[in-house]
């Protein structure tokens, strides 16, 4: 017996899945990265969204100082967006894809000179780490008990 039968009664959620809208992921992304960021505006989000294929590609860029934040130990605050998004993502019927790249914006007033300072050599190789003779190894036997 219901008190009030002139209100209709609505469901909380709907089962029905809508393979046509899809989620707004760049808010999504927005709405989860900012918290981590020291300058939010520093944040780039950018979209693309194939209805045929069902997938959605997700880039983002930021400062590289908050990089830290955003990945956090051992990456968990990265995962736990990702996670996210997947879940958001298969509720659409889609798969999605977080694609992370580091920022040009902190270095707009950089001339080439200084970018190619900045960067790092390429990592030695293990044959080339060695002190120029190629004196074997030991080799390490097990251990009998």
């Amino acid at each position: 017996m219901f008190l009030n039968r002139s209100v209709p009664q609505q469901p909380h959620h709907s089962a029905e899945k809508s393979s046509t809208a899809s989620p707004n992921y760049e808010g999504l992304v927005r709405f989860l990265i900012q918290p981590f960021l020291e300058s939010p505006a520093s944040l780039s989000v950018d979209c693309e969204i194939s209805q045929s294929l069902q997938k959605a590609w997700i880039r983002i860029a930021f400062d590289s100082a908050d990089k830290g934040k955003v990945f956090g130990r051992g990456g968990r605050n990265i995962q736990a967006i990702r996670t996210v998004i997947a879940a958001a993502a298969e509720l659409a019927g889609q798969s999605v894809y977080l694609d992370i790249y580091g920022s040009s914006a902190s270095r707009e007033g950089a001339s080439f000179d200084e970018e190619r300072e900045e960067r790092l050599p390429p990592p030695k190789s293990r044959e080339r780490r060695g002190n120029g003779n190629n004196t074997p190894r030991p080799i390490a036997k097990p251990r009998t008990r």
